[in-house]
């Protein structure tokens, strides 16, 4: 069992708990990223975020799930985060009605079009596919053919 100073130092000045709110998570992260920001950790230090990792993780397990957004319904999310407008995605779309079309989801998204957005948005073209496909929501995003 490692019982050196550092370590003994290092759990007093933020003895690890379980984290039962947002607030001592935050706390948690910023000692979490004191010790990353020092570069090199030495073995102690490494117990220690090992430690206040797993707590996280913990943590995090607790929480509701972050819903799967993808196709359709994730571009419609970065064109709000975004603060754009559909004749913004024109020269992806080609005119302003097929823009138009895909958010009513008149018309499906194609993979020209997956392939332009992911550039445009700096996401991978993965981003607009399901996280888990055998779910039934994935029967949602049909790729049509290249034609735009």
């Amino acid at each position: 069992m490692n019982n050196s100073l550092a370590y003994i130092e290092l759990l007093t000045a933020f003895p690890p708990r379980p984290i039962t709110a947002e607030s001592e998570l935050i706390a948690t992260q910023e000692t979490i990223d004191s010790l990353l920001d020092k570069g090199e950790l030495t073995p102690d230090e490494r117990d220690y975020l090992n430690v206040l990792g797993t707590l996280v993780y913990e943590y995090e397990q607790t929480l509701e799930p972050i819903r799967d957004i993808y196709g359709i319904e994730l571009l419609k999310a970065l064109i709000e985060e975004f603060d754009l407008r559909q004749k913004d995605l024109v020269p992806i779309f080609k005119t302003e009605s097929i823009v138009s079309d895909i958010l009513r989801e008149k018309r499906q998204l194609t993979t020209e079009h997956i392939q332009k957005l992911a550039e445009f948005f700096c996401v991978s073209p993965a981003a607009f596919f399901p996280l888990h496909p055998a779910s039934k929501d994935s029967q949602r995003i049909e790729l049509a053919s290249t034609q735009t």
